[in-house]
């Protein structure tokens, strides 16, 4: 009885700290985004605009991130573009989600040809490289700001819905279906009550942990000269000009926009897994 209660004590306390640790991140991550989109989005574009009299310096307290060949201060240009790769990630990483979890449902609900279809699509999309499939897509929209959303969200659905799928599987398969079932309740009932709820935290985190790729991949993108227009503050147009200047001794035009990129990345992968490991069913029972 000993071992018993302390076994749950262990447990429950191991519960409340990651739960804690989790929350903490999560008002980190929330905080660093918010202030990073409310400071880029509403910045003067004279803050971020070229002065050619002062190109090229060093960081200082006037530019705390120097500044570059045409005198663009670079902390300002760095925030800006940091606003606008969260901007696009966001919207690529929901759209890429929704497109997983309907097909993913669909897929396990309706089987036959349906999920046929589906797992073909899945596994075509997963067999082409991947950056080839997001420099095809975008360059077939043209670039800018729809063509790397469209082609971010059309490259990042299948791990996702796989997931979904092997989840509405699952649960199809369960006792409490069955009993729900002879109990006379409708399909509907059944989806709302039993489907939905568990599905929903796996597409949270599977959401959340698209996001840093869809910033990644959108400063891919833009840096080999597929998506942003380069003379606009995007992270990938700044690194596309620092490589230019990097040999010469100018590194703060790469080190800062790509420290805080990198910084921004890991966050929202820390955060992820952190949820991930709280709506565990396993990790809860450990």
């Amino acid at each position: 009885m000993t071992n018993t209660t302390t076994t749950q004590t262990a447990v429950k306390r191991t519960w409340n700290n990651m739960r804690t640790k989790t929350l903490i991140l999560l008002g980190i991550v929330l905080v660093v985004l918010l202030v990073v989109l409310a400071v880029g989005l509403t910045m003067h574009p004279d803050l971020y605009s070229s002065h050619l009299t002062g190109k090229l310096q060093k960081p200082s307290g006037a530019h705390w991130f120097g500044t570059d060949y045409l005198g663009h201060d670079m902390f300002h240009r760095t925030i800006r573009g940091l606003a606008l790769s969260i901007l696009i990630g966001l919207g690529a990483s929901i759209i890429s989600g929704v497109i997983a979890i309907v097909l993913g449902t669909i897929s396990a609900v309706c089987s036959g040809w349906i999920d046929k279809v589906v797992l073909w699509a899945v596994d075509l999309v997963l067999s082409i490289p991947h950056m080839v499939l997001l420099l095809l897509i975008s360059f077939a929209l043209g670039g800018g700001v729809q063509g790397v959303i469209v082609a971010v969200a059309l490259s990042h659905w299948p791990t996702l819905t796989r997931v979904i799928r092997a989840e509405v599987l699952r649960i199809k398969t369960s006792q409490y279906v069955a009993q729900s079932r002879s109990f006379g309740k409708s399909g509907v009932w059944i989806a709302f009550h039993h489907v939905i709820p568990h599905i929903l935290p796996q597409a949270i985190v599977g959401i959340i942990m698209l996001f840093p790729h869809a910033i990644l991949h959108e400063s891919a993108l833009t840096f080999l000269g597929f998506g942003l227009p380069l003379d606009s503050p995007a992270i990938g147009a700044i690194l596309t000009d620092a490589m230019k200047f990097i040999a010469t001794g100018q590194w703060w035009l790469a080190f800062f926009p790509g420290l805080l990129l990198v910084i921004i990345v890991l966050l929202m992968f820390t955060l992820g897994d952190n949820i991930k490991h709280l709506l565990s069913p396993q990790t809860a029972q450990e």
